[in-house]
């Protein structure tokens, strides 16, 4: 991938940070990806004491999480304050978030790629449609990782390539400059996840079209969650009125029933932190590798 695709994460924590204030009304998709999460919940055998949910956005997956396993603990994490903020303030609106050990969520800022957390002290790692701004996706794929207790499980949600295909033909050929995130391919996910040492990776996607009036409405839509353009290569200066009006006519060609559809790409993943192994007397087996 050149440097121009490069995800630059001064930006990605301006652009969250900015975006705080609208997101909830925004995140249409990022909350029907959250409730498709949940559901595939009810394949994994595991009742966790203490979640991460990396990438928590202003918490709406935390409520889901603390509903659906409510004698855990989830830590709420996020890269931009103002974000970690908006959970921690929703944090009384829910039922049931507080037991005679204290407060079930605790909101933190931080970053997935390298988190202000212990070695091995949670049971479950989820994220829903962060990871595509991390810089290096593996390094936060092995800080989660470090983090789970062994048995533990991440289970994440990411954008693949054909995400914002028809914006990103729109744009092909009107200047030099990136205006579109590339995302990565589940199967590279998939790798990256073996390479840091999980265990039994399980990986599929679906594409989901949300539609607009025009392309104006989409890119309002994208600011308003903070996900737009946040690579190395992108335009420096704003761009001006005749490249928007090339880019929108480009755009209607793919108008069909009166609307503008904007495709993105769905990755789902989950793979399990592998237990040591042991005898069959409880001794820990420590692999040898022969110098040849």
């Amino acid at each position: 991938m050149g440097n121009e695709y490069a995800v630059d994460k001064a930006l990605v924590r301006r652009s969250f940070e900015q975006a705080a204030a609208t997101y909830d009304a925004a995140a249409v998709l990022q909350d029907e990806v959250c409730r498709r999460m949940l559901a595939r919940l009810d394949y994994i055998r595991l009742e966790p004491a203490v979640v991460l949910d990396a990438g928590s956005g202003t918490g709406n997956a935390a409520a889901g999480l603390l509903t659906r396993y409510p004698r855990a603990r989830v830590v709420a994490l996020d890269l931009a304050l103002a974000m970690a903020q908006r959970a921690r303030a929703r944090r009384p609106w829910w039922r049931g978030v507080l037991d005679w050990h204290g407060p079930r969520l605790a909101a933190v800022c931080g970053d997935i790629e390298k988190l202000p957390l212990a070695e091995e002290c949670v049971d479950m790692a989820w994220s829903n449609l962060a990871v595509q701004w991390t810089s290096e996706p593996q390094r936060a794929f092995s800080e989660i990782r470090r983090a789970l207790k062994p048995g533990g499980v991440f289970m994440f949600s990411s954008f693949g390539p054909d995400t914002l295909k028809e914006l990103r033909a729109a744009y092909q050929g009107v200047d030099r400059h990136t205006h579109v995130h590339r995302f990565i391919d589940m199967h590279d996910l998939g790798d990256m996840l073996v390479a840091c040492g999980f265990g039994d990776p399980v990986m599929d996607m679906e594409l989901i079209t949300l539609t607009f009036p025009d392309v104006r409405a989409l890119m309002r839509d994208l600011k308003a969650i903070g996900a737009h353009n946040m690579t190395r290569g992108r335009p420096t200066a704003l761009s001006g009125k005749s490249l928007l009006e090339k880019v929108a006519r480009n755009y209607e060609a793919f108008r069909r029933d009166g609307q503008l559809p904007a495709t993105f790409e769905v990755v789902y993943g989950h793979a399990w932190k592998p237990r040591p192994a042991v005898t069959a007397d409880g001794r820990p087996i420590i692999p040898l590798k022969v110098a040849r």
